[in-house]
């Protein structure tokens, strides 16, 4: 299949609307948005879907707080999620929303319909820990002194009547599907994580929950009781693209080539869904990428320490390609990293301003001082073959290290460039009059329009601006310093 005609499907999760968006998802959705941006480029149909999950606890407790009803709360909140799109400048297809009673409530209709007809939904009384913050039941040994070992909080002692789902049944299958790598998750600690759990037991989940405790979509046959989070918020990957009615659009690009996700629901994603899916008879999502948290200074962020960074704040005062740089280049792609503002603006003066943005101003003011209102016609081929050579090396360490997902050594490889440019012009001193001047201008113009092209999935507003400004030879601060 030409890349012409191959599809991408990429996915962020989708957010809870129990409180707007922090840094920790403007990370996924900015390295989603990288990867969609990249296959884009490759000449592939990439569809990149997002949205937001606005059933269960954590919202209708939000809501009761401010004296909103849950719907009024989750449009609002919501609504925030969707303006990420314009300030984190991201290419998005589309949108999903939970409370969807278009797209999504016939789907999760559909999936729970065909769920209990294979005969994988029961319903039994149920006793069990509960951590509304994970909208998750936790099991005793996984409590660190009766607290949710992720939220920090006391777990909420719950007894009632459920439906449940038949996941000890697909034990044996999702490790096999796992060990193979039939869906391959990233990193590898990850994948091994998964395997232990499955080696400790899989153990049959609530897939629902007592409706005057909860808030969702009302189980099919049983207004007693909404659908737990699993068959409703999970479903968002295939009701967005058209399940319920076996579209056109549903055909064409499932399964999902990537679900970018964070750390704390790997299980649901490499456990629950797969099982849902193999009882579907669909096909399974090829890539699970999986990437850590930030931390705040050290500190985990949290409303009670009053460290939670804003993104449209950051987007503010710095601007989106700065968010976006920071957020690639200096937290680990699948590891925890921290973020301060003393580090921010460090890495913004050394590489976007001291850097990259010195070059294109260095090599602009040379380019117009020799060759004003671009009278001289610049040749198009690269006449120095160590140039050649290195942009060469850089495109074939970038491509690598972005099927790989490793956004921070792609935008490594750029900076090298970057770094032998300024080595190039200190060797051949193009400032001053000599034969080879037009030439060695030439080929540093050459190798900022290839530096251009690198960073386009990374700094899309940037590489446009670095592309006019070779147009016109004109030179424009494109990142003034801190």
């Amino acid at each position: 299949m030409s890349t012409k005609n191959k599809k991408f499907y990429i996915s962020t999760s989708i957010p809870y609307t129990n409180a707007p968006p922090h840094i920790g998802f403007a990370l996924e959705i900015i390295q989603a948005d990288v990867l969609a941006r990249y296959h884009h480029s490759l000449g592939e149909d990439a569809f990149f879907l997002t949205g937001t999950d606005e059933h269960g606890l954590k919202t209708k407790r939000a809501a009761e707080k401010t004296n909103k009803t849950p719907k009024e709360f989750a449009d609002e909140i919501s609504e925030k999620f969707r303006k990420l799109k314009t300030t984190l400048n991201l290419s998005n297809n589309d949108f999903i929303r939970t409370t969807d009673k278009k797209r999504h409530w016939p789907a999760v209709k559909k999936v729970w319909l065909k769920l209990k007809e294979n005969g994988e939904i029961y319903k039994k009384n149920y006793r069990g820990f509960y951590c509304a913050d994970c909208e998750a039941f936790v099991t005793k040994k996984d409590l660190v002194d009766e607290k949710c070992p992720i939220h920090q909080k006391k777990v909420e002692l719950v007894e009632e009547e459920n439906y449940f789902f038949r996941l000890s049944k697909y034990s044996q299958k999702i490790k096999e599907i796992i060990k193979k790598d039939k869906i391959r998750i990233i990193p590898e600690s990850r994948k091994n994580e998964i395997l232990a759990i499955i080696r400790q037991g899989l153990e049959d989940i609530s897939f629902s929950r007592v409706k005057e405790k909860y808030l969702g979509i009302p189980v099919p046959n049983d207004p007693t009781q909404f659908l737990y989070i699993w068959p409703d918020a999970l479903t968002n990957y295939i009701s967005a693209i058209g399940y319920s009615k076996n579209s056109e659009r549903f055909k064409k690009y499932w399964p999902a080539d990537v679900h970018c996700i964070g750390k704390d629901i790997v299980r649901f994603h490499a456990l629950i869904w797969p099982a849902i899916l193999l009882s579907l008879n669909l096909k399974l999502p090829k890539t699970i990428f999986v990437h850590g948290f930030i931390t705040v200074d050290g500190k985990k962020m949290s409303k009670s320490l009053g460290n939670v960074i804003n993104p449209f704040e950051l987007v503010k005062k710095y601007g989106t390609d700065t968010v976006r740089y920071f957020l690639l280049r200096e937290i680990p792609p699948t590891e925890d990293g921290d973020f301060t503002y003393e580090k921010f603006e460090e890495r913004y003066n050394a590489d976007l301003a001291s850097g990259l943005g010195n070059l294109v101003a260095r090599v602009l003011t040379m380019a117009e001082k020799i060759n004003p209102n671009n009278k001289i016609q610049m040749s198009n081929q690269i006449q120095n073959s160590n140039i050649k050579k290195e942009i060469d090396k850089t495109w074939g360490n970038y491509k690598k290290a972005l099927e790989e997902f490793k956004f921070n050594e792609a935008l490594i490889f750029i900076w090298e460039l970057i770094s032998f440019c300024d080595r190039y012009i200190e060797k051949e001193r193009p400032w001053e009059e000599s034969k080879k001047q037009k030439e060695v201008i030439n080929n540093l113009l050459l190798a900022i329009d290839e530096i251009a092209k690198l960073l386009q999935p990374f700094l899309p507003e940037t590489s446009e601006k670095i592309f006019k400004q070779l147009k016109t030879k004109k030179s424009k601060s494109l990142f003034p310093r801190i």
